[in-house]
This record gives structure tokens, sequence and C-alpha cells, in this order.
């Protein structure tokens, strides 16, 4: 999604839950298209390509959603929103070239690359960024985020929204929830021996406290999953799904 002209960088100032204005060119941040009530419309990483030229990178999925929903707020502002299509390639590593977005979503040093080929052996396997992305609690849009979920259950007001700015969608609710409660769930990563139902429901002596959301294989045996769990829930208590018993990992990767 490309963002252009010259209300472009204050536009997307007021309708986004992070800092955009003050990006220099070639800089990118994350950041949340969120309703009224602070629900997910859309997660996205905003990349500077020029004073006046903005790129969204968004789920596949998202694009026309997105374009609806920033084209409708748009206004009177000066700013043209085009979909575009590019091929962005995530590589594992630090030595990110000149160009590319720094990736935070694994828990480990990666960066994409928009439109240009990787280094050879550089890519991973779907099936171990999955449990890279588990053991990081990313939420992903279809399994962790939906119009259910508030920013801060996600733990994506930690790094796609700025409490020191401007008025935007969503706002009240985020800022309240921060500094004045908490969320009543948050994403934790379970150890399943077998596979977990999807979506299926987690249970605490005897009640309801919580629903996977993802799964993939572990390394060594067993499987990993990601899930809501309530949070009075102690950090050490066994979850069931079904018949399926879960530990809970206190396993969470620094963000480069």
């Amino acid at each position: 999604m490309a963002v252009t002209g010259p209300d472009a960088a204050s536009y997307l100032e007021r309708i986004l839950s992070n800092e955009v204005e003050t990006l220099e060119l070639g800089e990118s941040c994350e950041a949340l298209l969120l309703t009224p009530k602070a629900r997910v419309i859309a997660p996205m990483v905003v990349w500077r390509r020029a004073a006046d030229d903005f790129l969204l990178l968004t789920e596949p999925e998202l694009a026309e959603t997105l374009h609806r929903e920033l084209v409708r707020s748009r206004f009177a502002a000066k700013a043209q929103v085009e979909l575009e299509e590019h091929l962005s390639t995530l590589v594992l590593g630090e030595d990110a070239p000149a160009g590319a977005i720094l990736n935070r979503d694994y828990g480990v040093p990666a960066y994409e690359l928009v439109d240009e080929e990787p280094p050879v052996g550089a890519t991973a396997t779907a099936e171990e960024l999955e449990r890279l992305r588990i053991l990081a609690r990313t939420p992903r849009v279809g399994k962790e985020l939906d119009d259910r979920v508030l920013p801060a259950e996600a733990g994506l007001d930690e790094r796609a929204v700025s409490f020191g700015k401007g008025c935007y969608p969503g706002q009240e609710p985020v800022a309240r929830l921060h500094y004045r409660g908490h969320p009543n769930r948050t994403l934790r990563v379970l150890h399943f021996e077998e596979e977990p139902a999807a979506d299926g429901e987690l249970t605490y002596e005897g009640k309801a406290v919580g629903r996977v959301t993802s799964a993939t294989r572990d390394l060594d045996s067993g499987f990993l999953a990601l899930a809501y769990v309530r949070r009075e829930v102690p950090a050490d208590a066994e979850l069931i799904e079904g018949s399926r018993t879960s530990r809970q990992l206190d396993f969470a990767p620094s963000r480069p």
C-alpha cells in the first residue's frame, strides 16, 4: 500500500497508532489501524521511502480492507492511497543491507528485502519461522488477531503504539487500558506432547481460561502452541485442552 502526497505524513500520523512523521528517510516502524473501540483492523510496517512517500506492508488478505479504510478516512488530506504489490523476503541475520526493513517478529535478528533477491542460503523454512514466531509470542492475522482482540492482549502495545503522540482512532481505550488497568488475557507459549486442536479451549481447575491460537512441532518432541490465557492463571499451571495437558514456557526471546 502506497500513501503519497504533501499530506501523506500528517495523514498517517493522525490515523495510525505509532509515530510516522518523525521517521527519517529509509526508516520504518510497526503501526496499527484500529477501530474507535481499539479493535485491530490491520497491523503493518510503515516504511518511509521519501519525504512524501510511505509504503505500508501488511498481510496480503488485509490489503483491500486497509485500502478501503484509509481512503474512507482521508477526507480533505492531500494524499493518494494506492494498492501496490511487492515481494517481501525475510532473511534471518544481522547484516542488513541498505534499504532493508528490520523485522522483529521472530525474536532473533532478521530483516526483509522488498523486491530483491536474498543471499544464497539465508532464508528459513516455514516450519522454522513458525516455531520462532510462537516462541517470540508474535501474533498473526487470522490466528491471534481478529476483531475480538485489543492491542495489549496481543502484546502489540509494546511495539506498535506510541503513548506520546496525538489523537488517532482507538487511542482513548488503548491509553486507558495502559495507564489505568491491564488486559484480562495475554499470549503465552505452551508445550504439548500431542498436537492440540485448532482454537481448542484451555481449562484450569475445571474452568475455561483461554484458547489455543497456533501450534507447530517442536524441535525435539511434542508441539509448541501460542494461546490466549487469562492473566490470573499462574505461570506454572498445567493447562488442559481436550485430553491433552500442557506446560507453560516462560521463554520469550528479546526482540532486536
